[in-house]
């Protein structure tokens, strides 16, 4: 542990709430299909039409991102300094990102437009874009390999341009935004056996956001 990161909170007090409500909502998507589910279960062998409800998976479809946003602002609010280091340290990554997209555009010849004549990224869209890239494939490797992603994660971040953190952070939310698209999915569905299937098939991405946030990897 360096001197530096002596006062920060470990990442599971950091992002307690947050982990504490993925938690609850994990549990509220099981309670969903199992609303669905025990009532078949418990009908007689002989009944072959069981009146069901939709109505708990359109619930915790709808609550799951509010229920989130505020364990994440409350954790921020527990937290100023940590949180006042983390846009420090936000903005120095991203100007170095900025610099060397920078200079990749001068180096670099000119490029015509993008494809339909779309404009390529700018500077500070492309500084953007490494960060969500970088979390995202941090996601994708840790669902196979979690070594291989630790390795991966210290490569992105041996040049400085990303934080160990911010790209667990990012990682965060791209496992927390898989699941809420599931969940979106269940609340279109007028089938309730598939809406229960959705509400579970958003649970391994909410478990692995919940390891994620509670995982230290530079301290």
């Amino acid at each position: 542990m360096t001197p530096a990161r002596v006062d920060l909170p470990a990442r599971r007090r950091r992002h307690a709430r947050l982990i504490a409500a993925l938690t609850t909502l994990v549990g509220a998507c099981a309670d969903a299909a199992n609303a669905v589910y025990q009532p078949i279960a418990d009908a007689p062998s002989e009944e072959e039409a069981v009146d069901v409800s939709l109505l708990p998976c359109v619930q915790v479809s709808l609550a799951a991102a509010m229920l989130l946003d505020q364990a994440r602002a409350e954790d921020d609010a527990r937290w100023p300094a940590a949180v006042a280091r983390e846009q420090e340290q936000s903005r120095r990554t991203y100007a170095a990102r900025c610099s060397v997209a920078e200079a990749q555009n001068l180096a670099a010849p000119a490029e015509p437009p993008g494809e339909h004549g779309v404009p390529l990224p700018t500077v500070y869209q492309s500084a953007a874009m490494d960060l969500a890239s970088a979390g995202a494939e941090f996601v994708a490797r840790w669902r196979h390999d979690p070594e291989a992603a630790v390795v991966l994660l210290h490569g992105l971040t041996a040049t400085g341009e990303l934080a160990v953190d911010e790209v667990l952070d990012e990682a965060v939310d791209s496992a927390v935004l898989a699941g809420l698209l599931v969940l979106q999915r269940a609340r279109a569905e007028s089938d309730p056996s598939m809406a229960a299937e959705f509400c579970l098939g958003a649970v391994p991405h909410l478990t692995l956001a919940v390891t994620l946030a509670s995982t230290d990897l530079d301290r």
